[in-house]
């Protein structure tokens, strides 16, 4: 999908910036005035406040002073750790801020072309797959003439307050940025999958194996781009204390600036490190391997200027990684999928589909069924199909719903508690399900903007089927397929066949059957070691599936359905097993079932009608199961 950008409340920035150089004013923006309204919804302002420009506040304001990084951020007068957070991950990366700030050197103030200044600017954040323009002017809250919000150390930098501002336009006013997830935001600036870790769940702070797994794949994440934040979340039966956090704060989020492996001193051996930054611009670890820590003795001078070892009061600070799992309870991992056919590194095929959960009284159109706590309704949910091709696949499933925030207003703007499950069905399952199948995956059921799923699936066909947690709540949800070959993911809206013209002249579809293979045993050797790469097809009137090749065995689990809409009744179904070979495949045998064995719910072991079975080999068996009904919605 190509990503499109569109204009927030269509003003067009190009157009607004014209008009206001042509009659010689700044702008000012009816959709996001200079007024309370704009700050708060329920609470009181703390003082006098006081709209001021840049340059009301400084003689020469700039977008940046002496580049952007992450020390430019300081949390203001509103809790919003977690959007600052996401800001100081964002300013690491020039290629992803740049598109958050579009031609920042076009916008910036020139004092050489002072009267090409407007007084606006605009940034873009990526919304349900596409990119949002936001315009806003440059009259920024105040209070005894010092920014209200979020601020940079330097009078002059203004770059952090016009993308909070610009922020908080989407979200309806700065109040409604109080609390949040750094994650959200990242994918805001981004259009990256998020992925929330917990880290006390699996206690990767004891577990060496998982806590080096871990390390390599954030180290991995931010080699590759990508974006990391954390959080310490007190629970109610939690044994951490905060008297053991040694400076750290709980409820409070924390932006991942650099993941490293640290060579100590006069020897081969690494340390695993992680370095932090607190949005408030102070307040830092004061256990090991903090500023002034005497463990800083372990690392040559060279080594400590090379990965940026900095003895100040900044907020940011380094740890051990042993000690941060032991800390930090969340972790949100924001992956930039790479889906560059160009690239040498690993590619992706991405699907995206916008959907949505909405209730109707007819249940063959109703759409909003709950999770599988309401077995009646849950099938009614949107189901979407896919196929792993390869033997066995890594899917990235990301499921996104809308932003709330944009309600706080009217009392609203709680995140829906959504997930998936993931069901594996037949190999050309084209229609809509009726009934519950195998679940063989499924994500977390949670109240954020969305989850994530990274699992490993075998060669077949899938269904996704994403809900909210209740049944008949309403939402619109984007989702998000990654695999390594084509998946061809797409919705499933039919139940059975459509009646047409052509298809009644033809004979209508009249009954609906499903055909499950388990396993064949016995099958004849087909070469020199005494084995075979087996697979099945399956033939009914004019269509046939094949099955997944197994490799090197006699005695394959199959444990593979298809399933056909049928014409013609005393047409047989056959099943053929074939040995996969790189000249030519050969047929290792067949069974046919006949009109008479085809009955509802039957298990069959048949044996195979072989091909070039060898003197003293017994005839080989295949195991089937049928199911057959006149309802061609049934299955």
């Amino acid at each position: 999908m190509v990503l499109s950008v569109k204009s927030y409340k269509d003003q067009q920035y190009s157009a607004l910036k014209g008009e206001c150089l042509q009659h010689h004013r700044l702008f000012e923006d009816p959709h996001f005035p200079a007024t309370n309204e704009s700050l708060f919804y329920t609470k009181s302002p703390p003082g006098a406040i006081e709209w001021r420009r840049p340059q009301e506040l400084c003689e020469s304001p700039r977008l940046f002073v002496n580049g952007i990084s992450s020390h430019d951020l300081n949390q203001g007068e509103l809790g919003n750790c977690w959007f600052v957070a996401a800001c100081s991950c964002l300013a690491l990366r020039d290629g992803l801020w740049q598109k958050v700030i579009p031609d920042w050197t076009k916008q910036d103030w020139d004092s050489k072309k002072l009267n090409n200044y407007a007084g606006i600017f605009h940034f873009r954040f990526w919304r349900f797959a596409e990119w949002i323009d936001v315009v806003i002017d440059d009259r920024l809250p105040t209070m005894n003439e010092k920014l209200l919000f979020c601020h940079s150390n330097s009078k002059e930098e203004f770059w952090s307050a016009l993308l909070e501002k610009a922020y908080a336009k989407l979200a309806g006013c700065y109040e409604a940025l109080d609390g949040g997830n750094a994650g959200d935001a990242i994918v805001d600036f981004t259009g990256s999958v998020a992925e929330t870790i917990d880290l006390q769940e699996v206690n990767y702070a004891k577990d060496i194996v998982r806590n080096l797994k871990l390390f390599e794949k954030l180290l991995k994440v931010y080699d590759r781009g990508g974006l990391i934040s954390c959080s310490i979340h007190l629970k109610r039966d939690s044994k951490l204390e905060v008297s053991t956090l040694q400076g750290l704060k709980i409820e409070h989020s924390y932006s991942v600036t650099k993941v490293q492996k640290v060579r100590l001193s006069n020897t081969s051996e690494k340390l695993f490190m992680i370095k932090l930054r607190n949005p408030w611009g102070r307040g830092e670890w004061l256990g090991p391997w903090s500023d002034n820590s005497k463990e800083w003795q372990k690392i040559s001078k060279n080594e400590r200027k090379k990965i940026g070892v900095d003895i100040e009061h900044d907020g940011e600070f380094w740890m051990a990684f042993e000690d941060w799992c032991k800390h930090f309870t969340n972790v949100i991992v924001c992956r930039l999928i790479n889906t560059s056919y160009l690239s040498i590194r690993k590619t992706w095929d991405q699907v995206i589909l916008r959907g949505a959960w909405r209730r109707h009284e007819d249940p063959l159109l109703n759409r909003a069924g709950g999770c599988t706590n309401f077995l009646r309704t849950f099938l009614q949910n949107p189901q979407y199909v896919f196929d792993v091709t390869k033997e066995e696949d890594e899917v990235l499933i990301s499921l996104q719903q809308r932003d709330q925030r944009i309600h706080r207003k009217e009392g609203k703007g709680e995140n829906l508690v959504i997930g998936f499950n993931i069901f594996k069905v037949e190999l050309n399952r084209e229609y809509r399900l009726h009934n519950l199948y195998p679940k063989v995956s499924g994500s977390v059921y949670i109240g954020t903007r969305s989850v994530f799923l990274r699992t490993d699936l075998k060669k077949g066909r899938y269904v996704i089927i994403p809900t909210i947690l209740e049944p008949n709540m309403e939402g619109d949800f984007l989702l998000r397929v990654y695999t390594d070959r084509t998946s061809g993911c797409r919705e499933m809206t039919l139940d059975k066949p459509q009646v047409t013209c052509w298809n009644i002249i033809f004979r209508y579809p009249r009954i609906v059957t499903q055909v499950q293979l388990h396993r064949a045993t016995d099958l004849p050797k087909q070469d020199s070691s005494g084995g075979a790469d087996p697979y099945a097809i399956i033939k009914c009137e004019y269509r046939r599936i094949r099955t997944a090749i197994f490799e090197d065995t006699l005695n394959p689990q199959f444990d593979s359905s298809v399933i056909f809409y049928r014409r013609n009744r005393k047409l047989p179904i056959v099943i053929q097993i074939w040995n996969s070979n790189i000249l030519c495949d050969k047929l290792m045998g067949e069974v046919t079932l006949e009109e008479s064995q085809d009955d509802p719910s039957s298990q069959q072991t048949l044996q195979l009608q072989t091909k070039d079975r060898r003197e003293g080999e017994t005839p080989g068996s295949i195991t089937i199961t049928v199911t057959s009904s006149n309802n061609l919605a049934a299955l």
